[in-house]
């Protein structure tokens, strides 16, 4: 298992170097303006948390924007860390009054906590296997250029005959900073899917089988191979991929990707549970539960007790 940065994401320690990255980080986004009064919190918060987590100056830090969280007395604020190349993100919480650092995640326990995700990611107009109405969904967010997408492509080729009665959904998420090809890849099999649904799976299989052999100079060449033996029609296929129909489609799976804070690929989501990595076991163990589970409305937020006076 590789080592994360961030220690608060687990428990290992910064290793002196870095082994290879359990998914693809994808490059920080650019932070929005903070007003005078978060400037000087997040300067104090920086200093903080390199003091707590020993981080020198070769590592680069950036913290924010920050956000509203669910308690009216913190702010979120998100982190970004990068060093040697390697990069972690994670979220931690401070007090408004710049008084209290929180580590871990925060929830309202008046609302189901996945809830929220479920509402940002749409599922129409989606690759999908298993049934519509299916109980528990599955969703992938992808990169067809990642090694690490490979491997969840590897798990769920397994998971899928397991579990006929749940939804698989695959939403891209190409990293172009980083995968120069993925985003041509990406629109070869969503052209595929916009010409014949079934086909988007031939094409996405023939993708993550000879990833090692696509790069940025023959990628158009392996897609419309793999189109023609998907007994797709290949000049459709290219007028597909150069319009920007097929773009904007991948550009909502993006769009909903950061929504739901999608930072790495593979990121999954079992009826809004998130699995960065989507480590096997805990995709079985996320299923499994859902599967099982019968979810009730959750009881309002419990009213401040009146004071009993003696």
């Amino acid at each position: 298992m590789s080592r994360r940065i961030f220690p608060l994401l687990a428990p290992a320690i910064l290793a002196a170097a870095f082994p290879s990255a359990a998914q693809t980080t994808a490059p920080s986004a650019p932070t929005s303006p903070a007003s005078p009064d978060q400037v000087v919190l997040l300067k104090s918060a920086e200093a903080f948390v390199r003091n707590l987590y020993a981080w020198g100056p070769d590592f680069k830090v950036d913290l924010g924007p920050i956000a509203p969280s669910a308690s009216p007395d913190f702010y979120t604020v998100p982190v970004h860390v990068i060093l040697k190349g390697q990069s972690d993100t994670g979220t931690f919480y401070v007090s408004k009054d710049g008084k209290t650092f929180l580590r871990g995640e925060m929830y309202d326990m008046s609302a189901e906590p996945f809830a929220g995700a479920r509402a940002k990611i749409h599922l129409d107009n989606n690759p999908s296997k298993g049934p519509a109405d299916a109980r528990v969904t599955v969703v992938a967010f992808s990169d067809f250029q990642c090694p690490h997408c490979r491997q969840l492509y590897q798990i769920l080729s397994v998971l899928e005959p397991q579990y006929p009665q749940v939804r698989f959904v695959f939403k891209d998420f190409p990293i172009t900073q980083l995968h120069p090809w993925a985003n041509t890849a990406a629109l070869g099999a969503r052209c595929a899917f916009m010409q014949q649904p079934a086909a988007f799976w031939k094409i996405h299989d023939a993708i993550f089988e000879n990833q090692e052999f696509i790069s940025a100079a023959n990628v158009w060449d392996k897609i419309l191979e793999f189109g023609r033996h998907a007994n797709l029609d290949v000049d459709a296929l290219k007028s597909c991929m150069a319009s920007p129909d097929a773009q904007q489609a991948i550009q909502a799976n993006v769009s909903d990707g950061q929504a739901v804070n999608v930072g790495s690929t593979p990121t999954v989501f079992v009826n809004g549970r998130s699995s960065i990595g989507g480590d096997k076991e805990t995709l079985q163990q996320y299923i499994e539960y859902e599967l099982r589970v019968q979810h009730v409305p959750l009881a309002p937020r419990p009213s401040a007790s009146p004071s009993i006076n003696p």
